[in-house]
């Protein structure tokens, strides 16, 4: 059995008490999980991205010649999709 099949195993026989704990303790465990790290290497990654400059330009060349077609999103926006 692998460490992982081990690790795995145990998880699965925690209580659920227990596994809340674990899962409150994962990003430390695992930075990877931790969705602001992820943005943060991803906002730091300097290699090009000629296909995504190419669509940010022309949102911007969009919203410049016609900036109403851009209307600002509110916070009842966001709270609709929850």
């Amino acid at each position: 059995m692998s460490t992982v099949q081990e690790i795995k195993a145990a998880i699965q026989t925690l209580p659920p008490a227990e596994r809340k704990k674990l899962i409150a303790d994962l990003p430390a465990l695992l930075p990877e999980l931790d969705g602001e790290a992820a943005w943060d290497r991803i906002i730091g990654d300097a290699r090009p991205r000629p296909a995504l400059s190419a669509l940010l330009n022309e949102a911007e060349a969009e919203s410049r010649r016609d900036p109403a077609a851009f209307a600002e999103t509110s916070e009842a926006e966001f709270d609709r999709h929850l």
